[in-house]
């Protein structure tokens, strides 16, 4: 007996589509969607919660794999930087509030994880999927005060990101 599989191949450099009939990531100047998630408390978020603020809306693929684990101890070991800047950090993914909770608790990150299991919010900023599995890519948003992007950042590294995001805030 033959065992038969199908291989599903994602094109590179596809597209995400968004809700507002748009593709790929957000523009710079484009107003910003806002979103109500959960965070790993299970509060409710609003990006417009905080607005009059630079905003940092990250995406990354998983709670606890090392790239990620890097990225948010960055942006943990910065946190009094951006609090100076009053920039406001928001790690977006997939995970589960659960996941996040233990995540947050494992590595004591100061800022709120918001669990996007459905991908809305991954697709309403144009997010790519990593190898068309339902894991967002490693992308970051620099909201400005008035909501607007003001800055992408794509193929994050994950341990200078932080740092990066810090140059770029007025």
């Amino acid at each position: 007996m033959a065992l038969g599989f199908a291989l599903a191949f994602v094109p590179l450099g596809c597209m995400a589509k968004r809700p507002d009939g748009g593709a790929g990531l957000l523009p710079l100047g484009t107003a910003a969607p806002d979103f109500a998630a959960r965070d790993s408390t299970g509060k409710v978020v609003h990006l417009s919660d905080f607005g009059g603020t630079p905003r940092l809306v990250y995406f990354y693929p998983k709670d606890e794999t090392p790239g990620c684990t890097k990225e948010a101890c960055a942006f943990r070991d910065t946190y009094d930087k951006f609090k100076a800047k009053n920039v406001t950090v928001f790690g977006v993914s997939r995970d589960t509030e659960k996941s996040h909770d233990e995540f947050r608790a494992a590595h004591a990150l100061p800022f709120p994880l918001v669990a996007d299991a459905d991908g809305a919010v991954q697709k309403a900023y144009g997010v790519p999927s990593k190898m068309g599995l339902p894991i967002a890519d490693r992308v970051s948003f620099l909201v400005d005060r008035d909501g607007k992007i003001d800055h992408v950042f794509e193929k994050v590294d994950p341990v200078v990101h932080a740092n990066e995001v810090l140059d770029l805030v007025k």
